[in-house]
């Protein structure tokens, strides 16, 4: 999971050597206010598919009470009144802001692990901490005004000797604006560090939560600093070696190694719900193209093939009509990624099983029995594509045009609709994909 611009360390973190959490402030409202400055200082929030509940919110929208899962049609008779901005989740958007983040972040660390969209461990060089604490703190610095000005995003940066403490210290950065930011525990009396645990639930712990922490209340352990005082030996034969670890981190002792790359996942799922009802099989033909679709490009990207692949489909149990929950498994005739044979698969293996008069509103391509693309070379030749310049490779053409142009630029077949289908996902409040269309870049005037 590490990204470009970081040298890479495998095996355990180096002891002694600073570890920064830098993590993105309210990430999805961020990235919406990069391209849109008129919604600073008001309140926001994200929305989740088809425009269903809050996923993500401003700090306005947080004092407003709002809360995270709360249904968008609950909110919204309120939305003008209280000046609320409501943005549908604009996932090409993040994706791309995210990867670069974490390429302006690399930069400054000897190893970089991507934690989440929104997230990412850095191991700074162990020379930092021994020349001063307050260079880890002007590094830590660094990283956030670069992030800023690269970007356009604001994060939070904990610097502490563990990846747990990384993360309460970002904490700390986050609930305290004199720290502007960062918040690095080499640079706080360890008395003071002692005080703010004693005060923070140890369920407001990386790692720890709510069922651990009753369990933890249940042995007189309410906070992080009880956590901390706890034997290591006794909560790893009571819970588990995880919680061990998290008590010996917190005790400055690094024992949680950066996450295996190597490790391959056991499936791939692309599943969406529909805004409109699905109730023609020559919609769901194009539903079946499009996600076998993007199934496929995951694959590749991954450098992986897939052996067996299932289509799904589903009714919704409270509409009244007709129930019906189709499935299929196709084996496949040998390992592959190619989107045109994985596309032909996905939709002859959902014809037939759609149920007359059903009105489905889910569906969904999974690719399972993975193995590792060991000719690297992502998709399979087709001969009827070949060339005197040699075989062309259809798929690496189709990412290689989608990558210059946009996802909407060409597909397979109904893979490749040219304006969006009526089943296609609500997004009625969406911004501009402002870095991935060539349609929506930003226009500036001088």
């Amino acid at each position: 999971m590490s990204d470009a611009g970081a040298a890479d360390a495998p095996g355990p973190v180096p002891p002694g050597a600073p570890i920064a959490l830098v993590d993105v402030n309210n990430f999805y409202v961020s990235c919406e206010r990069v391209f849109d400055p008129s919604l600073e200082g008001r309140a926001v929030v994200v929305l989740s598919n088809n425009d269903g509940c809050v996923v993500a919110r401003s700090a306005e929208a947080k004092a407003l009470g709002i809360t995270t899962g709360t249904p968008w049609f609950q909110v919204a008779p309120s939305a003008d009144r209280w000046g609320l901005v409501a943005r549908s989740s604009n996932y090409e958007l993040y994706g791309d802001l995210s990867a670069r983040v974490m390429e302006v972040i690399g930069r400054f660390g000897a190893w970089q692990e991507v934690y989440s969209i929104d997230e990412s461990f850095l191991g700074l060089a162990p020379g930092e901490f021994r020349r001063a604490e307050a260079r880890v703190v002007e590094v830590a610095a660094t990283i956030r005004e670069a992030v800023a000005r690269h970007v356009g995003v604001p994060v939070c940066v904990g610097v502490a000797p563990t990846k747990t403490l990384a993360k309460f210290a970002n904490h700390i950065a986050k609930r305290n604006a004199g720290m502007r930011g960062v918040c690095s525990l080499g640079s706080m009396p360890d008395a003071e560090v002692r005080r703010i645990q004693s005060r923070v639930p140890v369920t407001g712990l990386w790692g720890v939560g709510a069922r651990t922490g009753a369990r933890l209340n249940a042995l007189g352990i309410e906070s992080i600093a009880d956590l901390r005082a706890a034997d290591p030996l006794a909560i790893r034969k009571r819970f588990s070696v995880v919680l061990q670890r998290t008590v010996l981190e917190l005790n400055g002792v690094p024992c949680i190694p950066q996450a295996d790359e190597r490790a391959d996942k056991q499936q791939i799922v692309f599943s969406r719900s529909f805004s409109a009802p699905v109730t023609r099989a020559e919609e769901m033909d194009q539903v079946m193209a499009v996600y076998a679709q993007r199934g496929a490009a995951r694959l590749a990207a991954q450098g992986q093939r897939a052996s067996v692949l299932t289509v799904t489909a589903g009714t919704s149990r409270f509409s009244g009509g007709a129930a019906s929950f189709p499935s299929a498994s196709v084996p496949l005739p040998e390992p592959t990624n190619d989107p045109i044979r994985l596309t032909k698969a996905a939709v002859a293996a959902m014809r037939g099983r759609l149920e007359p008069g059903a009105a489905y509103l889910r569906a969904g391509v999974m690719f399972s029995g993975l193995s590792r693309d060991v000719a690297g070379g992502g998709q399979e030749l087709l001969d009827v594509f070949a060339t005197g310049d040699g075989d062309r490779n259809v798929g690496d053409l189709l990412g290689n045009v989608r990558a210059k142009f946009g996802e909407a630029a060409i597909g397979l077949g109904q893979g490749g609709l040219a304006a969006p289908a009526s089943w296609s996902m609500k997004r009625e409040f969406s911004s501009p994909k402002y870095t991935t269309e060539w349609a929506e870049l930003p226009v500036v005037r001088a």
